[in-house]
């Protein structure tokens, strides 16, 4: 049994690696980068699924352990990329407006996802790619404790795909109407980081009016992606103490520990000793590049696992929040970045 699966994870592995490096290299072409190496990892993995259904079925108990560790690994060495004394030296103005824009578009695509119909899990999960980054999908989906893992799976890749395409088209408008909204280069940055859903977004829309766009952008960016760990912790005690709340009402549950997400903490260490540590900078690079291997490879393990019924049979109720959401984060950063920067 230990050598079935030992093998079950050396297929899943070589397969969800090519995936992954695959989207790393796609993702340095021009236009395809705004796509991302993430959800190209994801989209190949998708594609895996052609290959021979026993060689599918095979790799299923792997796929399922890369597409749980792999990200939690990831996700610790991204780490490396959050340099905590270029966020201090932003100022206190950009992480505050970043929580402001989190908190309140998290709040509204919820509330928006559920109007709408969708499932409570989902819903969560969307909520927090739009108002962090994809990697927030990743992060905070541990927090949220459930019995059937296939529709978990669905959500996580439902959820990633409204952060890819409403970065994605959002990137290219913000672009568009840059010269009609009268903002400087440094302003249009701000609010390129401030509501861009990807680092690859804030990135290619930034970058596309100068230094001083793209470095405002990242600095933005990153203020929001600081509040990765904090948002996975509120967001997983509320939703423990929520379902203690629904046991103790129909007393068929004994009420739950809050899972702590150790590997989040993982994340926090990572900045600060990327931070304070005298890596260089090719050596943080290695690390964050490692970072998006182990990330691409848990996309591309959540690609196989695709149901492609289920999710256009779901999807309509998280992209229209999105949408709306989306919009909403845009409008409050223009004016953010008029008052304040």
């Amino acid at each position: 049994m230990s050598i079935m699966k030992t093998k079950s994870f050396w297929l899943a592995a070589i397969m969800t690696l090519i995936c992954s490096v695959a989207g790393v290299l796609l993702a340095k072409l021009p236009y395809v980068n705004l796509i991302g190496a993430l959800v190209l990892a994801l989209l190949l993995g998708i594609a895996m699924q052609l290959a021979p259904a026993h060689m599918r079925a095979e790799a299923k108990p792997g796929v399922g352990f890369i597409s749980n560790k792999f990200l939690r690994l990831g996700i610790i060495l991204l780490g490396f990329r959050l340099n905590l004394e270029t966020l201090a030296e932003a100022g206190v103005k950009a992480i505050l407006v970043a929580a402001v824009a989190v908190t309140g578009t998290i709040c509204l695509t919820y509330y928006l996802s559920r109007k709408f119909g969708a499932s409570d899990e989902l819903a969560i999960l969307s909520a927090c790619g739009c108002g962090v980054c994809g990697a927030a999908v990743m992060g905070v989906s541990p927090q949220l404790e459930t019995t059937d893992e296939e529709r978990k799976c669905e959500d996580e890749v439902l959820a990633v795909a409204v952060v890819c395409v409403m970065g994605t088209v959002f990137t290219l408008i913000e672009i568009g109407i840059k010269p009609l909204l009268h903002l400087t280069d440094p302003q249009f940055g701000i609010v390129a980081g401030g509501s861009l859903h990807e680092i690859a977004h804030a990135v290619a829309a930034g970058g596309a009016f100068g230094e001083g766009s793209l470095d405002n952008a990242l600095i933005m960016k990153l203020s929001r992606v600081l509040l990765l760990a904090l948002v996975a912790l509120i967001v997983g005690y509320w939703y423990q103490h929520r379902l203690v709340k629904e046991s103790e009402e129909d007393h068929t549950a004994a009420p739950k520990k809050l899972p702590i997400p150790w590997f989040l903490g993982g994340f926090i260490l990572t900045s600060i000793l990327g931070t304070f540590l005298p890596f260089s900078a090719a050596a943080l690079d290695v690390l964050v590049q490692a970072a998006y291997i182990f990330l691409g490879m848990a996309m591309a393990a959540l690609g196989l696992s695709v149901n492609f019924k289920v999710i256009f049979k779901r999807g309509g109720a998280v992209f229209g929040a999105a949408v709306i959401s989306s919009t909403c984060l845009l409008v409050f950063m223009i004016i953010m970045s008029k008052l304040f920067f």
